[in-house]
């Protein structure tokens, strides 16, 4: 049992070593040896858990994911309206990335093409289905219109809310992330609102921002 928990740690370590590596550098530029320092372990110790610098993104991005998941279960399980749980959730993975440092690497390096020989799409699909699922909620609620389609809906957010974090990351270190999801959701809403509930939807967006 010690060994085990013991084993347990190190794994630990060298994915929040990996997490911080990855997150400055980027897949391309991080280095086992770079990485088994912040781990503050050997790279022999590193390699004893992870064979190559591949499987450890792997297990990083792994890692971010079930993190976000948990984080958005959770505020489903609120059980509020459908398209506020959305906001929310967009809330919830700005927040992840301003303050969790595996989430801020799993992220970059889904959206990195270096990361692996075959792409990384789970993340992007798990999303898809959930906003889709959420959208569709939304429309039988009255909120959203029965005009739009689900899963259009779905494939364009998820990028979106990518591209918004990312031009946030260059350009402010995402100083300013809350505030550009925010603005994302100002400028959807009028699109997706169902006829007569946009003036009672307007103040969701400041929901991302707010406590």
């Amino acid at each position: 049992m010690v060994t085990q928990s013991r084993a347990l740690a190190t794994r630990d370590a060298i994915l929040r070593g990996a997490a911080e590596v990855f997150g400055a550098r980027g897949y391309g530029l991080a280095s086992i040896s770079d990485i088994a320092t912040s781990a503050g372990l050997t790279k022999g110790a590193l390699y004893f858990h992870f064979a190559s610098k591949d499987e450890l993104a792997l297990a990083v991005i792994a890692e971010q994911h079930r993190r976000t998941m948990e984080a958005s279960a959770a505020i489903l399980a609120e059980g509020r309206p459908a398209l506020e749980s959305l906001v929310l959730l967009c809330r919830s993975l700005g927040r992840q990335l301003l303050e969790d440092p595996v989430v801020q690497a799993g992220i970059r390096l889904t959206t990195d093409v270096g990361t692996a020989e075959q792409a990384i799409v789970e993340p992007y699909e798990d999303w898809f289905r959930a906003i889709e699922e959420l959208i569709r909620r939304a429309i039988d609620e009255g909120d959203v219109s029965e005009r739009l389609d689900p899963g259009m809906f779905a494939h364009l957010l998820s990028p979106a809310f990518t591209g918004v974090q990312l031009v946030s990351a260059t350009l402010t270190g995402r100083a300013d992330l809350l505030q550009r999801i925010r603005e994302l959701w100002i400028v959807l809403l009028p699109g997706i609102a169902a006829d007569g509930r946009l003036d009672a939807l307007r103040s969701l967006p400041d929901l991302v921002v707010g406590g």
